[in-house]
């Protein structure tokens, strides 16, 4: 049966991919680099019902296992289930352990710009032990809120400033090596963030997703679809494509420790204006 399940699956995929391909590029609203993406797309959908129509019988996750093993053989080459296993665990391993890696590498770059300034940049848990221990001396109202994001895991890290022997978390930051996939995900809690009048900030390692006007505006906002800004700043390793909140960084994270502190003297000072329209200068 998984036999007969898995050439079946296999023809009619390869058969609708190629004549969609053929298709999408007669099609003068598809652009070259969409092709495939629509193709593929097309493929998988008529797969899955034309084998769920033809195996009754056969378990649909089973069928949805071997389009999806057909779809990495196209793709790869790869025709063994081991190891595609092998590769998509180790892919898994990889985003989990890489995303981890940069915030801790964030982490020590930004408290070795920020050493002298009474500022620490802390990860999520090293927040939620303050919390615990009570070593924050935020008002009751902040403290709820940071709860609430802990909890979602909105943002990756936080920094706190340290004024006469009191401690205080005062903006929440994002650490994303690449945020053209979840770019929505992260502006919503950013947006959020502002609106309870905290500094929120994103440092991303990829900035390829800056060559796309819809990314720039989702930071800058002023658009109609976005017509508010999505953070206080950007901060990318790249000097391409930054403008305006969004600003081009490197490994000393100088215009990171220079907002870092401003922000923080807003903050202390007069942090009822400080919402979204708040910019450094």
């Amino acid at each position: 049966m998984c036999l007969d399940l898995k050439a079946f699956c296999y023809k009619i995929y390869e058969q609708s991919y190629i004549e969609l391909c053929k298709k999408f590029a007669c099609d003068k609203c598809v652009s070259k680099n969409n092709i495939e993406i629509y193709a593929q797309k097309a493929a998988i959908k008529n797969s899955i019902i034309t084998a769920m129509e033809h195996f009754k019988d056969v378990e649909v996750a089973l069928i949805w296992k071997t389009i999806y093993e057909i779809h990495i053989h196209r793709k790869s080459g790869i025709d063994d289930e081991n190891i595609i296993s092998k590769v998509i665990s180790a892919d898994q391993s990889w985003k989990k352990s890489s995303g981890h890696a940069f915030e801790e590498m964030i982490k020590q770059l930004a408290n070795s710009a920020l050493n002298d300034s009474h500022i620490e940049i802390v990860l999520q848990k090293d927040l939620n032990k303050l919390i615990k221990e009570k070593e924050l001396n935020n008002e009751p109202r902040d403290i709820s809120w940071l709860k609430e994001q802990i909890k979602a895991r909105s943002f990756d890290l936080y920094a706190t400033i340290n004024r006469d022997n009191k401690k205080f978390c005062y903006g929440c930051i994002q650490s994303k090596t690449s945020i053209r996939d979840r770019v929505t995900r992260d502006r919503e809690p950013s947006i959020a963030a502002m609106q309870s009048f905290f500094w929120s900030t994103i440092v991303v390692l990829d900035g390829d997703f800056l060559k796309l006007p819809k990314f720039v505006s989702m930071v800058n906002g002023g658009t109609p679809e976005h017509p508010q800004n999505g953070w206080h700043g950007l901060y990318v390793f790249s000097d391409m494509h930054t403008c305006d909140r969004i600003y081009p960084t490197d490994l000393e994270l100088l215009n990171f420790r220079e907002h870092a502190i401003e922000a923080a003297n807003y903050w202390l000072t007069q942090r009822q204006w400080f919402n979204n329209t708040w910019k450094a200068k």
